[in-house]
């Protein structure tokens, strides 16, 4: 797989979020989508620099973030769907391991996974919160992984 420019790697993970989670744009008529848009410095490397952005206050409580994670953007879509985008720099593999291992402790069940060279991604579900998460490598960033979260609350 060829290494993307991070910003194309980012919408094309959030792109397949949304097809994948049956999600669609929003319809002409629904308004603004309520985005918070952030792009994180970078330093030479590419490897963000930038303060973190807070967590949204609805965003899962009890769903496992990488500790560490830099929250890069925050977007708010119709439907109550919610994209966290982070940057991680405890490197794939390890970030992939703390997915397996931290989301089934929390409640959350894995579903419809794949993992690749440099990129995995995975719909999960608990009784309230339905979701998907996409792990890509950052080609210009020591150890830095995409994660991105789409979540949505279960009615």
């Amino acid at each position: 797989m060829k290494p993307f420019a991070p910003a194309a790697v980012l919408v094309g993970a959030i792109l397949g979020l949304a097809a994948v989670t049956g999600c669609s744009p929003a319809p002409r008529n629904a308004g603004p989508l309520r985005a918070t848009p952030y792009t994180a410095a970078s330093a030479p490397g590419g490897c963000p620099t930038a303060a973190s952005l807070p967590l949204p206050k609805d965003f899962p409580a009890d769903l496992p973030v990488p500790e560490g994670a830099l929250v890069t953007s925050v977007e708010h879509r119709t439907g109550g769907r919610l994209i966290v985008a982070t940057v991680v720099r405890s490197g794939f593999d390890a970030t992939l391991a703390f997915l397996h291992e931290q989301l089934p402790k929390a409640g959350y069940a894995p579903k419809d996974g794949e993992v690749e060279q440099d990129d995995a991604e995975s719909n999960f579900s608990s009784t309230t919160v339905r979701g998907r998460w996409a792990l890509r490598k950052m080609p210009d960033c020591e150890g830095g992984v995409y994660l991105t979260y789409l979540t949505s609350a279960i009615s």
